[in-house]
């Protein structure tokens, strides 16, 4: 039997990948991976691996969350380099820490950058210039009070947190947009100078512009922001992302 290697001619033409960005999200959240893709350019490459987490969401399931971080970090595509590696979980990153799950994705999966939901928010409301913030949340007390003490530990005048009082992954995801706008409306205080909605499996994004247009205000969502984190680190702009925090990002030409 005779093995041959026949020529190949490469006819079509790739689209070349601007960026390449890794997803680490919850095995819960059913709205995270869909929510970035949408919302990413199409010639940003978006991969994805799981880490293994069960409901309820409390922030002691969270924090178990670190022990299978760093496989799923190391099995996401191996031997090749990502711009970006994103945990995708507001609630998570608080449990756990925002600089030690930093340091747990770099670990885990080096790349030139690495964010949070947390992260890319912080830095989001900071490039809005919004100091006094409303909150609102899907979670319980618990997590909100944790959540709301960080937030004010970085500078920002946290005004309310408002929850609602859930902890299954899978609820979350299935509130409409408009459930999320009315909670929105309810939640942001007159003095707020912009609303955070946090947590990746919310379909907030989808209530950005209906948000802002009925506020007068900003919005800053988890996915929104870990988006235009992850363009803004790397240099890129979108299109058709939602809300007014886009209009910030400036592309960067290569010399």
């Amino acid at each position: 039997m005779r093995i041959d290697i026949l020529p190949r001619r490469d006819d079509a033409p790739t689209a070349a990948e601007r960026a390449r960005v890794g997803l680490l999200g919850l095995a819960t959240d059913l709205n995270s991976e869909a929510d970035l893709r949408r919302m990413l350019p199409a010639d940003v490459g978006l991969y994805c691996n799981r880490i293994r987490h069960a409901n309820p969401m409390t922030l002691e399931t969270l924090r178990g969350v670190a022990d299978d971080l760093p496989r799923a970090g190391r099995d996401l595509l191996p031997g090749l380099e990502l711009d970006v590696v994103v945990y995708g979980c507001t609630s998570g990153t608080i449990a756990l820490g925002e600089a030690e799950t930093l340091a747990l994705i770099r670990h885990a999966k080096p790349s030139r950058h690495q964010t949070t939901p947390v992260t890319a928010s912080l830095a989001a409301l900071a490039r809005l210039g919004a100091r006094r913030v409303s909150i609102l949340t899907p979670y319980r007390a618990d997590v909100n009070r944790a959540l709301g003490d960080y937030y004010a530990s970085r500078g920002l005048e946290v005004v309310n947190v408002s929850g609602l009082d859930m902890d299954d992954d899978y609820a979350m995801t299935a509130l409409a947009p408009a459930t999320i706008v009315e909670a929105g409306l309810r939640a942001m205080a007159p003095e707020a100078d912009a609303l955070f909605v946090s947590c990746t499996a919310l379909r907030a994004s989808l209530a950005v512009e209906a948000l802002e247009a009925a506020l007068g205000r900003p919005v800053v969502t988890s996915n929104q922001a870990i988006v235009w984190h992850t363009l803004d680190l790397v240099g890129l702009t979108a299109r058709d992302a939602p809300g007014r925090l886009f209009d910030t990002l400036e592309e960067h030409i290569p010399q």
